[in-house]
């Protein structure tokens, strides 16, 4: 397993590089506008009161005061929205080819026919992919502990790492859903779209349900427990980390990844290529012609 761990790091080293810099640019480009954006909070306040607080509350837990606080900040900029739709994109990715990827290129029955168990296989992949991701959230947090210093935020580079884990949580769901997706469906693709449609679901009604709760109505409360995305923290973990929310993400990806490595262990392997979804409609008609 530590071999197949390590040729998983290897393998996926490019996408490390490749969206820890995007993500570290992200950061750091928008960490210098902290000061001005805190400075100008009366007039972006006289700005945002032609438009209703509930379209913005859509896209977060928005509130223009909050510009002014380091937690506020990042987690409208940064957390709220685009780290976790961004991230979101490439768990999804990485989690439905971690194993149908190989299959559906042909080499998984090679890589089978050498002397490694589906066990072995399938956890190493996975911490794999968990240390790919890990790696990415590293980069992402330097792009925003590095520029700090260019502005006035006073937080400790450990308090600015507590959404990254809350982030993580998240992430590592949606990354097993997306593994398991692909031990279920026939192809890689289908799996993907599946995830993302999870995913765009869970953001469209945590939203909707802050909107709602700012009208007084609560009738989405008990449906948005269900959602990932309602446990995740984002900027405001900076103030102080739910443990207990976390734990409970980890919890339910180790679950979907054990649904997905029993499957995997009972599932023919393709040699190569897009499955289906067995079902004949033809000769379907044919036995209801016959009778």
């Amino acid at each position: 397993m530590l071999t197949v761990f390590k040729h998983t790091l290897r393998r996926y080293r490019g996408q490390i590089i490749g969206w820890g810099i995007v993500m570290f640019l992200y950061g750091a480009i928008n960490m210098p506008f902290y000061d001005s954006f805190a400075n100008q909070t009366a007039l972006f306040d006289q700005l945002l009161n032609l438009f209703p607080k509930e379209a913005f509350a859509f896209f977060g837990n928005f509130d223009i005061t909050a510009y002014a606080t380091p937690a506020g900040y990042l987690g409208i900029q940064y957390f709220d929205v685009m780290a976790v739709l961004i991230l979101g994109v490439f768990v999804l990715l990485l989690g439905s080819g971690l194993l149908v990827g190989d299959e559906e290129s042909g080499r998984l029955d090679l890589i089978l026919a050498h002397p490694v168990s589906r066990t072995s296989l399938f956890w190493g992949r996975l911490l794999g992919f968990a240390a790919v991701t890990l790696a990415i959230l590293f980069i992402s947090w330097l792009g925003l502990v590095l520029p700090m210093g260019l502005t006035s935020m006073n937080l400790g580079w450990g308090e600015v790492a507590l959404p990254f884990l809350s982030l993580f949580g998240v992430l590592m769901v949606f990354g097993a859903a997306a593994l398991l997706f692909s031990m279920l469906l026939p192809s890689r693709s289908t799996a993907a779209m599946t995830g993302g449609f999870v995913l765009v679901a869970s953001y469209i009604i945590t939203s909707l349900d802050r909107m709602l709760q700012m009208q007084g109505n609560t009738s989405l409360e008990t449906a948005v427990k269900f959602t990932p995305l309602y446990y995740y923290e984002g900027g405001n973990a900076i103030s102080g980390l739910n443990v207990g929310w976390l734990v409970g993400l980890l919890a339910v990806s180790a679950l979907l990844a054990v649904l997905a490595w029993w499957r995997f262990k009972r599932r023919d392997i393709r040699v190569g290529g897009e499955g289906g979804w067995r079902f004949n409609l033809l000769r379907f008609k044919r036995v209801r012609a016959q009778q």
